[in-house]
């Protein structure tokens, strides 16, 4: 190998959609894009606890895409292991992960603490992967970076972001080593999302990471309000509860935002909406702190965002499993995999007026997945909680781009590049984008296999 060659290898998001991590060796350092955790299934889970494959004393910087967990929820473990350098990344994801690690630190410490009360761990004395005091030490590393200003890597390398629709914050990410362009997507956001720009075009790269989470469909073109709307007036005329399990991040804003909208016009009828979620509520004020890089003024956050009562304490949060309908409950996490929406779950789902609305992707080995799927019963808690109420999936409402509109996205480029690594998505997903994209648009791509090495 050259010694001006640079390598990546891909760490996580091969197989799966979550555990984003892509490690870049070149002129003489290591640097990390993203560095996310394993979700859904146990055995992806399991990865979480592995040793890491290089020392985290040894890598020199880490640059992440987004704020999402699956991108920069392993962070903290990262830091306990041994990680000393510099994390870059936006402003919006330097305040987002302000929020999202310390509540993950809290969520798995609460949840070995539960499990060992339970005594349904395998573990005599669960452990949390890290806890809330870790997650705040990785913040410290956080050095946040405008977008379109490039900024210096170790071993020579310079890196700059782009923004990726998504979520607030969210970028692309272009690494230029030496003289070649290294460009990784991120998620790419919707060229239609009501909350944020389009992604930016895709610049000229030599080799680009591309995500797929949806590589193999595309969302229906349907109203998302008109979608929203027939639900809850359904949930509403038998008095029911409709419990909408919501990412903290993104989605729980753009469900108030389409039912601000639906209260405003008359289509539902108004009833309590609450949002049980602190992070969510905290995300919430985060787009009056960036307005300019998302679709609202800062007088559209206050009246859309309005709507709802925010539920601060446990307490408040247990009394509202006491209430009855007609109400709305949007609460963490989008996927069921932790937080408050659990005992929403196990409140409200025996009864057949209630419903769950599922807003958002579930990844296979999630609760969610198993609820979209037809289960009809959950394990939650050492225990099986029967499914009664009526399940929906939201088909329209997906923060990520659809195969068309990511083959779109890539049209557009004025400079094919050399090769794409096609990666975040199941398997049938990114292979099903990577063959569409050597079909339609003639460029070289493949599917990496996980921990695979190659030579940019």
């Amino acid at each position: 190998m050259s010694p001006l060659a640079s390598t990546v290898q891909f760490l996580g998001a091969t197989g799966t959609v979550t555990g984003s991590r892509y490690l870049i060796e070149s002129g003489g350092a290591r640097i990390l894009v993203d560095c996310g955790l394993f979700q859904g299934y146990k055995v992806l889970r399991e990865r979480n606890w592995r040793p890491f494959p290089v020392a985290a004393a040894s890598i020199d910087a880490v640059v992440l895409t987004h704020a999402h967990l699956d991108h920069s929820g392993y962070l903290p473990r990262l830091v306990r292991e041994g990680f000393r350098g510099p994390v870059y990344c936006t402003r919006a994801t330097k305040d987002l992960c302000g929020l999202l690690l310390p509540d993950s630190g809290r969520l798995l410490e609460e949840e070995a603490r539960f499990a060992a009360l339970k005594g349904y761990s395998r573990h005599a004395h669960p452990e949390p992967l890290y806890d809330e005091a870790a997650a705040r030490a990785a913040l410290r590393h956080l050095k946040p970076v405008a977008f379109e200003q490039p900024f210096n890597l170790p071993g020579g390398a310079t890196a700059s972001f782009i923004p990726a629709g998504h979520i607030l914050g969210a970028a692309q990410v272009t690494l230029r080593l030496g003289d070649r362009r290294l460009h990784f997507t991120g998620d790419l956001g919707r060229p239609l999302d009501p909350l944020l720009p389009p992604p930016a075009p895709l610049p000229p790269c030599d080799v680009l990471v591309c995500e797929s989470t949806y590589g193999d469909r595309s969302h229906p073109r349907i109203d998302g309000e008109a979608e929203i709307a027939e639900v809850v007036r359904r949930v509403a005329a038998r008095g029911g509860v409709a419990i909408v399990p919501a990412f903290a991040v993104g989605r729980a804003q753009e469900l108030l935002l389409h039912l601000a909208r639906l209260q405003q016009q008359g289509t539902i009828p108004r009833m309590p909406v609450y949002l049980n979620s602190p992070m969510a509520a905290s995300a919430t004020g985060l787009y009056q702190r960036h307005v300019g890089e998302h679709r609202l003024s800062a007088a559209e956050c206050d009246e859309f965002f309005g709507i709802a009562k925010v539920v601060e304490s446990v307490e408040d949060s247990k009394a509202l499993n006491r209430r009855h309908g007609p109400m709305i409950i949007i609460s963490a996490s989008g996927m069921l995999t932790g937080g408050r929406v659990l005992h929403h779950i196990e409140a409200f789902a025996g009864d057949p007026r209630n419903a769950i609305l599922l807003s958002g992707y579930q990844a296979g080995g999630t609760r969610g997945a198993a609820l979209r799927d037809g289960q009809r019963a959950l394990r939650m808690f050492g225990r099986s909680v029967a499914i009664r109420a009526e399940v929906v999936q939201l088909e329209s409402f997906s923060a990520h781009a659809d195969a068309e509109e990511i083959l779109d996205w890539l049209r557009r480029s004025t400079a094919p590049p050399e090769q794409v690594f096609v990666t975040h998505g199941e398997p049938a997903a990114a292979d099903a984008l990577r063959a569409r994209i050597k079909r339609e648009l003639g460029w070289a791509a493949r599917v990496p296999d996980q921990a695979e090495t190659v030579t940019v």
